[in-house]
């Protein structure tokens, strides 16, 4: 083999090795650029919007998904369940939302559903007592938390606040006020994003 051949070999490995070394500091410099595209998970906890898919989501089941360091509950209702959220408002401190629950949900919350589609609820899961995250309580009826007057909720352990599944606060609980319906908005039928109001979606 002549020397010719064997610095044409040699030219020819030197060059694949540095395209290959290059092509990965290309992408060693790309990729922080292009990941600083989407929301950090520091962004992500100080209020970045969330989207969370609810195509799956039945009746009664209940989703928690983490935003502002905070649970935040989605679930679906049926229409019973709808149908007996405006039975309860005797029982209820602020059932409507206009006395000390005002702050605790968007000006385009107003239904005693307190949500934007009747069927799907969003709810913030920190009781407005002292911060506890109360159980999901959907069964009707159940005997510990009233029997027959119980028409489905939200029962926090350490106090015991309760609140109806549309996280209305019963009255005389230690909970001061409503639970607190967080900004969202529908994107599609089945995806929701948490942080953002329908007028900014």
């Amino acid at each position: 083999m002549s020397e010719q051949e064997i610095d044409l070999k040699r030219r020819r490995l030197l060059t694949g090795a540095t395209s290959v070394v290059g092509a990965i500091g290309v992408g060693g410099v790309a990729w922080p650029f292009l990941s600083s595209w989407s929301p950090s998970a520091r962004a992500k906890a100080a209020g970045a919007p969330i989207d969370v898919d609810i195509s799956k989501l039945e009746n009664g089941q209940l989703v928690r998904v983490l935003w502002r360091k905070k649970p935040v509950w989605i679930f679906k209702r049926d229409e019973q369940t709808i149908s007996n959220l405006s039975a309860l408002e005797g029982e209820l401190d602020d059932p409507n939302g206009t006395g000390n629950s005002k702050t605790q949900q968007p000006p385009y919350i107003t239904e005693s559903h307190r949500s934007i589609r009747p069927e799907v609820a969003v709810i913030v899961g920190v009781c407005t007592h002292l911060g506890c995250s109360p159980t999901y309580r959907p069964e009707v009826g159940a005997a510990d938390l009233g029997g027959e007057r119980w028409k489905g909720g939200f029962y926090c352990p350490c106090h015991g606040s309760k609140f109806d599944l549309a996280g209305r606060v019963y009255s005389g609980a230690p909970a001061p006020t409503n639970l607190v319906i967080p900004p969202y908005s529908f994107i599609s039928d089945t995806l929701i994003r948490v942080g953002v109001q329908p007028d900014a979606a």
